[in-house]
């Protein structure tokens, strides 16, 4: 889906909208060129008029369906099979099931049924790297043990014409869907990166800044006008936490332009070092929690030098940061 096709869309259905200039002035400054769709654009749950159940159950059933894929790619890229996996780790805040995604996966994937499993529902867009430090926990108990983390997000359920602000036009631009995964180990199964610590970081007084909300209409995502400013406000704790230790490459969640470079700032970093990040956004849009993972496979095509340090640091509703520190492993 391109970004003209959604400004076309936004154009037919807001056409006498008194701020239909400003509504294609921010799509096209949001810094997406193209992003994937489980569904058509002209879909009931998409730009159609489906009601709320429809709009979420279709959601779910496609990112079990992508999160199955994922899955399924990770364990064989890592020489491993369904019977190899000790915990599921999954992250999922669009669509709605109980049971969740970690449940379904069980079954489609045919894990062992004393997997343990941890189904981190509301992370949204910290999500993946929330789920890869709780698989780094568990593997830091159980040092044998090999952990399933997945990441799934169909936030083209959010793209509705009910709602018709300046921030609900930016998300219709920048949202996407899609899945990914990863394995986490005590010991090297390929490349990747090595963790040595991880931050979890809530912003005080910050529950308003980005929320998801529910209505017979679907579910639609609010911000404040102080949430541009949330990254920056949580910057100090991401430098008190680093204590000068060196970053020579990082993998930032694609939330925004701003928000990239807002952090390679902190980390010490030029615009050289966020191409895996700003490319993710420009083909793939902000796909909530699997962007952290995308930015991260990025890394794996084009990786630093063995043995460099780094970083994984991504933003969410809360406001949250969640970030790991560690090196390459080639």
């Amino acid at each position: 889906m391109t970004t003209e096709e959604i400004a076309q869309d936004i154009r037919a259905r807001h056409a006498s909208h008194p701020r239909l200039g400003a509504f294609m002035r921010v799509v096209g400054n949001c810094g997406v060129q193209t992003r994937n769709f489980t569904r058509p654009l002209h879909s009931p749950t998409v730009a159609g008029d489906a009601d709320v159940h429809t709009r979420t159950q279709a959601a779910f059933d496609d990112a079990l369906d992508l999160a199955e894929r994922a899955a399924l790619s990770a364990l064989e890229t890592a020489g491993l099979t369904a019977a190899d996996v000790d915990a599921v780790v999954t992250s999922h805040a669009t669509g709605y099931s109980v049971p969740n995604l970690d449940a379904h996966l069980i079954h489609r994937l045919g894990l062992r049924p004393t997997v343990r499993r941890i189904a981190l529902t509301t992370m949204a867009c910290a999500g993946g790297v929330h789920a890869l430090v709780k698989a780094a926990d568990l593997v830091l108990l159980r040092p044998h043990e090999k952990v399933l983390v997945v990441a799934a997000e169909v936030l083209s359920t959010a793209y509705n014409h009910r709602a018709d602000t300046i921030e609900a036009m930016i998300y219709k631009a920048l949202f996407a869907d899609a899945a990914g995964a990863a394995v986490v180990s005590s010991t090297p199964l390929a490349s990747g990166l090595a963790v040595a610590d991880s931050l979890e970081y809530t912003l005080p007084g910050s529950l308003d800044r980005y929320r998801g909300r529910l209505d017979a209409h679907g579910m639609h995502f609010d911000s404040t006008k102080q949430a541009p400013r949330a990254p920056a406000e949580s910057m100090p704790a991401l430098t008190e936490w680093l204590d000068g230790r060196p970053v020579d490459f990082a993998v930032i969640h694609p939330g925004s332009l701003k928000m990239i470079s807002d952090t390679a700032d902190t980390l010490g970093l030029g615009p050289a070092h966020t191409v895996h990040s700003t490319e993710t956004l420009a083909e793939d849009g902000n796909i909530g929690g699997v962007s952290a993972l995308r930015v991260l496979e990025r890394t794996h095509l084009s990786p630093p030098p063995p043995g460099a340090p780094g970083a994984m640091v991504a933003y969410g509703p809360g406001f949250t940061t969640a970030a790991l520190y560690g090196h390459w492993h080639a």
